[in-house]
């Protein structure tokens, strides 16, 4: 496939390991092939064998050469993610700067500054792995500070973490739990947030299969043994489905596929059920191929469809058409009641939506007809710099914030005007009070949320529309702490506490002065 063979000296010179790595290399060039403008080949080739030239004497803990390791990110970045050229280079480098000789300077010098900028984020990164847990807080402070520069940092670390998941057999126990309660805990959210829904359930099921293994073992063997049955099932709830659909004339998929080992675990945990309790194993999912101006029309006309054959339970309806999630999903999910009386919940999306599902941010580099998406991530991306430049509490109390303030779920709001605001599940009135101005937000004494008075710690629902109340004579107090989630409000009200104590102080440092500083007579 390569005019001219990439140079792969190997020190221990075994033969077969050369054609090892040759074979994933060119595996790598066949999914870059639709991406490579003239003059990429010749750069990817230069990364490689950069890469491979200083990891040479390297192994992994598993016993295969240590380059298998950046050339499997750079692919699962190319084929997972859909990044390109640059990321793909990123990605080959990204070990070399922390681990081998090879400098920032050399990769600058070699490659240009963006691509040194970019393996500079994520050299940053990699300190996080083997320091105590403050310390990775702190650590994980410069990742988000890396983000805020460049997404792709934080992309191509999500396919060097998705690596290390599915290679980590070979490692001691001990570093298995360390490794899979950080992803869980961090990463897997972080992917989730990034739009990257597979990478973010992959991440979750392996990290579950290391801090949980009796449980894992146990769902997926149930998986395994319901198999059959599940696939006649949905196999039977299909088949009206598709003669409706192909009498309408619609090009579409129909998948069904059963839910991840840890979301059934989570179900069974949440609602105290066993494993033949949890009603919905699995997903069904319609992808229809829309223009782009006939989307959101063509979907409801499949739910139109899907409802006349099922019956849908009107609670579990989600409309993220009309209101897309600030990472870009869009969709309309509904729960319908099948045959035999068991409920399945039905996905609807079109081909760009469902990339856009699979993909996330990268495929919003794809897709730029709309501004709308893109500011949503710049937003999200303020917020955090906003936080990150004026968090001085400690590590850990920042993470813990940032979990709740950026990587929940999240509902959807409206001011008075009717504008939408996004906030985290589990956000109060105070908490909007603080997204629409800080001095709002310090005055707030109650608020009206769908025309009805609410006290300021009410948690908020998608869809509620408020009015903030304010007092001019209202301060907040230490009590507020307990009735917000987003970092912005915390950090607002810690910063307001510190200001008035500061204020005691001094006033008390002047009494104390005026009333017992001897008198110069």
């Amino acid at each position: 496939m390569d005019i001219k063979e990439p140079i792969v000296k190997y020190n221990l010179n075994e033969e077969e390991e050369r054609k090892e790595i040759l074979r994933h290399y060119r595996g790598l060039l066949k999914e870059l092939k639709p991406k490579l403008k003239p003059g990429d080949k010749e750069l990817v080739r230069m990364a490689f064998e950069m890469s491979v030239e200083a990891h040479k004497t390297m192994r992994r803990k598993s016993g295969e050469p240590y380059i298998l390791h950046p050339l499997a990110v750079a692919k699962i970045c190319v084929e997972e993610i859909g990044l390109g050229v640059r990321s793909t280079i990123c990605a080959l480098l990204h070990d070399t700067v922390e681990d081998t000789d090879i400098t920032l300077e050399d990769v600058t010098r070699e490659f240009g500054p963006e691509i040194s900028k970019i393996v500079d984020g994520l050299t940053k990164i990699s300190t996080v792995m083997d320091a105590n847990t403050s310390q990775q807080a702190e650590n994980f402070k410069k990742i988000l500070l890396t983000l805020t520069d460049d997404p792709r940092v934080i992309l191509i670390k999500l396919a060097d973490r998705l690596h290390n998941m599915r290679t980590l057999d070979s490692m001691k126990r001990e570093k298995q739990l360390k490794i899979s309660s950080e992803t869980v805990y961090v990463y897997a959210p972080l992917a989730h947030r990034m739009g990257l829904y597979a990478i973010k359930t992959e991440l979750e099921d392996l990290s579950m299969k290391y801090i949980e293994p009796d449980t894992y073992r146990y769902i997926a063997q149930k998986l395994t043994d319901t198999k059959r049955e599940r696939t006649r099932y949905i196999n039977d709830f299909i088949r009206p489905l598709k003669d409706k659909l192909e009498k309408a004339d619609f090009k579409f998929e129909i998948v069904g596929r059963p839910k991840s080992i840890h979301s059934i675990w989570n179900k069974m945990k949440k609602k105290g059920v066993s494993f033949e309790e949890v009603y919905d194993l699995f997903a069904i999912r319609i992808i229809v191929d829309s223009p782009h101006e006939k989307e959101k029309e063509d979907c409801w006309k499949v739910y139109s469809m899907i409802t006349d054959e099922y019956n849908p339970s009107p609670e579990r309806l989600r409309d993220w058409l009309s209101n897309p999630k600030s990472n870009g999903y869009e969709a309309l999910h509904t729960t319908v009641m099948g045959p035999g009386g068991k409920w399945v919940e039905v996905q609807i999306r079109t081909k760009r939506m469902n990339e856009i599902a699979e993909k996330g941010l990268a495929a919003h580099w794809k897709y730029k007809e709309g501004t709308t998406d893109e500011s949503r991530f710049d937003k999200w991306f303020q917020q955090i710099r906003e936080v990150l430049n004026s968090n001085d509490s400690n590590s850990l109390d920042f993470l813990q914030d940032f979990k709740t303030s950026f990587l929940a779920e999240e509902i959807y709001v409206y001011t008075p005007k009717g504008d939408i605001r996004m906030l985290p599940v589990g956000a109060s009135a105070l908490d909007f009070a603080f997204s629409v101005h800080t001095a709002v937000g310090s005055r707030c004494i109650g608020a009206k949320v769908n025309h009805k008075l609410v006290p300021i710690g009410h948690k908020l629902r998608s869809g509620d529309q408020i009015e903030i109340i304010t007092s001019a004579k209202q301060r907040p107090n230490q009590e507020w702490l307990n009735l917000v989630i987003t970092s912005k409000a915390k950090q607002k009200i810690k910063d307001t506490l510190k200001e008035e104590k500061r204020k005691v102080a001094d006033d008390g440092k002047y009494i104390l002065q005026k009333n017992w500083m001897p008198s110069a007579e």
